[in-house]
């Protein structure tokens, strides 16, 4: 259980390649590499500028003028016909990607946030909790008595997929397609598409945009206790109702905010307590620790491995020049283990101090806004964990490609695990 399994001694910034599957599953060699001799290094590959120390992205982060979220389609390298594509399908048989939320900077912003906010309340996700344990119990039940199972998709993807499911108008049991439906609508961004894939894609959105309009127009009517109905009948004052054109980008964002990062943090939480038994066992002994353990799981292996910026400006970072127009990426992975920040910061250490600084959740206006949801979801997952099962291990080596390909989701394609039921 190699962590650097795919690196052959030591390696250095320029060896880095964003576009390669095996960096993609494990950029940290890479990374501590940059921050040590570029912490603002530009992937030939891409043309992006990765920024890697945590300060460096605390200002870019203060900065939203300089550094923009308003992106649209070909700012990461040029509008290509299968980008105009994809676009037309939208357009034509449903909505088309307009900038809302996650895309948008202060004040702007300011307007789908509030909407967001008055969604996602800790109220509602304290009254989850019963909820997403019963759903844990569930799962589990289903493969405790065998002593083994395959951990991404029998447990880590169910168990977001099922809760968002539920609030936003699905059924539970179809959660798989809500999971299709998020694969859709994150793989194009990730770089590493056919063509003829990111044309399924475009279908399959209007596939769930399709679904979503029946949802948003029967919670106008009949209002339930859901995220859908908060969306559709919240009324902020001074501010006109939500469109349809934004409720559809506004979902298109929810949907993978609520299950892509939760499912990829469970995994890798998992995954790095098996490749640090010490860890695990101190966490075992005492179940006190699940709280700081989840800040210091999503420190250690970033759900999300960075988010992008555009410059709006000519400006620098550390001497770096970045010409106005550059794309950069906000290595979240990177700065998460910044040495400068987290002593120690290549280790796994349960109960560090200061875990919860890490950053997987962003920070500031665009500070995640489903973070509270994902980390209930992960302290019932180990809460209950602990609870009914012991002597977790690695069923069998994991393949040479750990993860689904991406430049920025970090995705474990599979978890084999046996354990002894308690």
């Amino acid at each position: 259980m190699n962590e650097y399994a795919a690196i052959d001694g030591p390696v250095s910034a320029q060896d880095f390649n964003p576009l390669d599957q095996k960096i993609q599953g494990c950029p940290y060699p890479y990374y501590k590499a940059m921050r040590s001799e570029c912490p603002v290094f530009q992937a030939p590959q891409t043309g992006m500028f990765y920024v890697t120390k945590y300060d460096d992205i605390r200002h870019i982060k203060r900065n939203p003028d300089i550094f923009s979220s308003n992106m649209v389609l070909g700012d990461r390298g040029g509008i290509r016909e299968i980008d105009l594509q994809y676009t037309d399908i939208l357009r034509t048989y449903g909505w088309e990607h307009v900038q809302v939320l996650q895309r948008t900077d202060p004040p702007a912003h300011n307007r789908w946030r509030q909407y967001i906010d008055r969604t996602f309340t800790a109220r509602r996700v304290r009254e989850l909790k019963p909820y997403i344990d019963e759903q844990v119990h569930s799962l589990i039940d289903e493969w405790i008595d065998q002593g083994e199972c395959e951990f991404v998709h029998d447990y880590c993807i169910p168990l977001p997929c099922k809760v968002i499911a539920d609030q936003l108008g699905l059924p539970s049991d179809q959660y798989l397609k809500l999971k299709e439906w998020s694969d859709a609508f994150l793989e194009p961004g990730g770089l590493m598409c056919t063509d003829k894939r990111i044309i399924e894609c475009a279908w399959t959105e209007i596939e769930a945009q399709q679904f979503f309009y029946r949802v948003f127009e029967d919670r106008r009517k009949n209002p339930r206790n859901d995220i859908m109905s908060s969306l559709v009948n919240t009324q902020v004052e001074g501010e006109d109702p939500l469109s349809m054109h934004e409720l559809q980008n506004l979902m298109h964002q929810l949907i993978t905010g609520g299950n892509e990062t939760t499912t990829s943090a469970i995994s890798h939480a998992l995954w790095n307590l098996m490749k640090n038994p010490d860890q695990m066992a101190k966490l075992w002994a005492d179940p006190s620790l699940v709280n700081n353990f989840v800040e210091e799981a999503l420190r250690f292996e970033t759900p999300i491995l960075g988010l992008f910026r555009m410059v709006t400006q000519d400006t620098e970072i550390r001497d770096v020049q970045l010409p106005k127009g550059s794309i950069i990426f906000m290595a979240y992975g990177a700065a998460n283990r910044d040495e400068e920040k987290f002593d120690d910061g290549e280790d796994l250490i349960i109960d560090r101090q200061n875990a919860g600084a890490q950053i997987a959740f962003g920070m500031g206006a665009h500070f995640c806004p489903g973070a509270m949801l994902a980390r209930q979801e992960l302290r019932s997952t180990f809460e209950i964990m602990i609870e009914r099962m012991e002597d977790i291990q690695l069923a069998r080596p994991l393949g040479e490609l750990t993860h689904d390909p991406s430049i920025f989701l970090h995705q474990l394609t599979e978890l084999p695990i046996k354990f002894k039921k308690r």
